[in-house]
């Protein structure tokens, strides 16, 4: 059965691909350079999407396994894959808490911009615990949700309205209690902005014009007006996000 994150973004596939914010985003460029990946490693990275993640890290490393649930996103990561002219790449179907991989068979788990959707995120820091090699790397990157928790619902609703496939973004203190209680130890971890251009945001999602017209009144609305920051910018309305880095260690 598809499930809705499929439906939605394998909808969304070709324009994953070409988004700035996933292809180009400060985030990507950041996680590798935290991660200093050598060149001996296998890197997995879970929810790849159009992997934008997977190919940052096949220049640095022997190999690397994008995975998803969606056919449409791996077939356009490996054409990126194929363009870009890298043979050390390759594709697998995998579920985020339910990974068909062996017990220590990665040296880095990545996953950037997609843990939101995981509707048992605990789940998927259990697999990526066990399929980590002693001393493996998580790096993970996501949106978070304010620490205030009637913030942090406000947020979710709005994340949910544009986007029905949405679960819940985190804080940044669950993702570190979530994450040491799988037994992983945090090796790093900080916050960016990552400004939002608000058309191409709901036309990746199809969103009708009924919810663009709610979510312009819930970002010019509090509590999210002040979270948010919506601005005109370049003629378009922008909008800032939060996100994290997060780097855990499994111990050695």
């Amino acid at each position: 059965m598809t499930s809705l994150v499929q439906k939605k973004f394998g909808e969304a596939a070709a324009d994953y691909a070409a988004s700035s914010v996933h292809a180009k985003g400060e985030s990507l460029k950041r996680l590798v350079a935290l991660v200093r990946p050598a060149r001996s490693w296998r890197v997995l990275d879970v929810a790849t999407g159009a992997g934008h993640t997977a190919l940052a890290f096949a220049p640095h490393v022997a190999k690397v396994t994008a995975s998803d649930i969606t056919e449409a996103m791996l077939a356009e990561a490996r054409r990126l894959a194929a363009e870009r002219g890298f043979g050390n790449v390759k594709t697998a179907r995998a579920k985020a808490d339910d990974l068909p991989f062996p017990d220590m068979s990665f040296d880095c788990v990545t996953c950037r911009l997609a843990a939101h959707h995981f509707g048992k995120p605990q789940a998927f820091a259990s697999e990526a615990f066990r399929v980590l090699m002693p001393g493996g790397t998580l790096a993970l990157v996501d949106n978070i949700s304010p620490e205030e928790p009637d913030l942090a619902r406000a947020y979710n609703h709005f994340e949910k309205l544009r986007d029905p496939s949405h679960g819940r973004c985190l804080s940044l203190t669950e993702w570190t209690k979530l994450l040491g209680d799988q037994g992983f130890v945090l090796a790093h971890s900080e916050e960016m902005d990552q400004d939002i251009a608000f058309l191409p945001w709901v036309t990746r999602m199809r969103c009708s014009a009924p919810t663009v017209a709610r979510l312009e009144a819930l970002l010019r609305e509090e509590p999210l007006r002040s979270s948010l920051r919506p601005r005109m910018e370049d003629g378009g309305l922008t909008f800032t996000l939060r996100e994290a880095i997060i780097l855990a260690r499994k111990p050695a």
